[in-house]
């Protein structure tokens, strides 16, 4: 039955996530961040060394690899096939058995084994609209033990709608030149036209109506939001 009605995800990808010469450049263009400060939220809630971790919206594996060093066993899910071309060879390379990458969405990935006891996601979740926002984050909660931890890191508008103007426009002054090195101003604005960033006075009622506890939540220049959730 869910299959009748749910959306193709690999359509709210972004054309260019399924780029294999895009994919080739995206740690470039992204930079480097650092998941150590993920890792560690994750384990002051209680996620220890032989935890199950999903990671969804994967991208190159930049988190899931860090992770694989740390956790019993990470399942790195993405809806791009040249994703998880790029991470399986990265996992091969660096002997990480315990690394599992997938295609697959928040929608269409079939979690196997014991529940996870975190799920992390980074910039991925905007690429859905707010109705399914709430049916990822109720799949999330299907994947997750009673008690597991949600770490997500996306574009979140903190701001009112009367200030959208001003931030945004302060958001795409910060842009980059060159599209090798970074995101561009025709970048950031493709983002606002076409992806679906919600606000935040949304997307926490849509936590908690999915059974998620906010424990933490911090935003950097009112547009990137971090939010570490227990499911109840």
């Amino acid at each position: 039955m869910r299959t009748q009605w749910l959306i193709d995800e690999l359509a709210h990808a972004g054309p260019e996530h399924l780029d294999a010469d895009f994919v080739a450049g995206f740690d470039r263009k992204q930079g480097h961040p650092d998941p150590g400060e993920d890792l560690a939220a994750l384990a002051a809630h209680g996620v220890g060394g032989d935890a199950t971790v999903v990671d969804f919206g994967a991208g190159t594996g930049q988190f899931a690899l860090a992770a694989a060093g740390r956790f019993g066993r990470v399942v790195a899910v993405d809806i791009s096939p040249a994703m998880v071309s790029i991470m399986r060879e990265r996992a091969d390379e660096r002997g990480l058995a315990n690394l599992e990458c997938v295609r697959g969405g928040f929608l269409s990935y079939d979690h196997t084994g014991k529940p996870a006891d975190a799920v992390y996601t980074r910039h991925a979740l905007h690429q859905l609209p707010d109705f399914w926002k709430t049916q990822a984050l109720v799949r999330i909660a299907e994947v997750l033990r009673p008690g597991g931890v949600l770490r997500i890191r996306d574009l979140i508008y903190d701001f009112r709608p009367d200030q959208a103007g001003e931030f945004l426009e302060s958001w795409l002054a910060g842009a980059v030149d060159d599209p090798a090195a970074g995101y561009t101003r025709e970048d950031y604005i493709g983002h606002i036209q076409t992806e679906h960033s919600t606000y935040r006075w949304l997307f926490e009622p849509m936590l908690e109506a999915c059974g998620f506890e906010i424990v933490d939540a911090s935003y950097a220049g009112s547009i990137y939001g971090a939010y570490t959730c227990v499911k109840q």
